[in-house]
């Protein structure tokens, strides 16, 4: 007897998998949005990308990066000079000071500028660390720790939140970012590979104001298909 094909009322752990497969057949070419070579550049890009598209924040960083090479330089040159070098990414009164408090406890803790460390400590270690930063939230920190780190946490970010909410995948209450974690399993390969694919569907398709379910891949797995029209998720 043929197997049946998986429905929108199996459990989530069962429509999971096919999820994956569908979105990566749908967007073969996912990728990272934000430019960066190194952890520093990483984390820096991250805070800039808070209320800001990441091509804004890839033209701001195309000459940032070049005139700020290493950690010190944030903390060497004015910071009226560096809220000036990030303005174009807004908010850059509360970015320039997160970017060097974070540098500052590295410096405290470290002795020197080296991030490394937070690929040594154990991953609720490194990401409570980082939390402890001021103006370092769960994204930014599960951002910079999976993609610089290779830890396995799962960034929520708006276009995720949405999506899962909307594939019932988490509820409206409780934190996202604690409920994704603790819904998929600790690998960061399949945790990298989801968050870019379901970033991808969010701009293409399950977009906030109007989500295109006709043509999504993962209409007959979502709980909202059909549902969702402009204004309502």
């Amino acid at each position: 007897m043929p197997k049946q094909a998986l429905t929108r009322e199996d459990p989530i752990g069962s429509r999971a998998p096919e999820i994956v497969r569908r979105l990566s057949a749908a967007h073969p070419d996912a990728h990272v949005a934000l430019h960066f070579s190194n952890a520093l550049e990483m984390l820096v890009a991250t805070v800039l990308s808070a209320q800001c598209t990441d091509e804004k924040v890839n033209e701001v960083t195309a000459t940032l990066f070049p005139k700020y090479p290493r950690a010190e330089d944030y903390l060497r040159v004015p910071e009226d000079e560096l809220k000036a070098d990030i303005k174009p990414t807004g908010f850059y009164n509360q970015k320039a000071a997160s970017i060097r408090a974070v540098l500052r406890r590295v410096r405290a803790r470290e002795g020197s500028l080296d991030l490394s460390f937070l690929g040594r400590m154990p991953t609720e270690e490194a990401l409570a660390w980082l939390l402890a930063s001021p103006g370092v939230g769960e994204k930014t920190a599960s951002i910079v720790l999976l993609f610089s780190f290779g830890r396995p946490v799962f960034p929520v970010d708006t276009h995720i939140r949405r999506i899962l909410n909307r594939l019932g995948w988490i509820a409206g209450s409780g934190s996202p970012y604690r409920q994704a974690n603790e819904l998929l399993p600790k690998d960061a390969l399949r945790m990298r590979d989801l968050h870019l694919l379901l970033i991808e569907l969010g701009r293409s398709i399950c977009r906030a104001r109007r989500a295109d379910c006709a043509i999504c891949p993962l209409a007959e797995r979502c709980d909202s298909s059909g549902r969702v029209r402009a204004g309502v998720s």
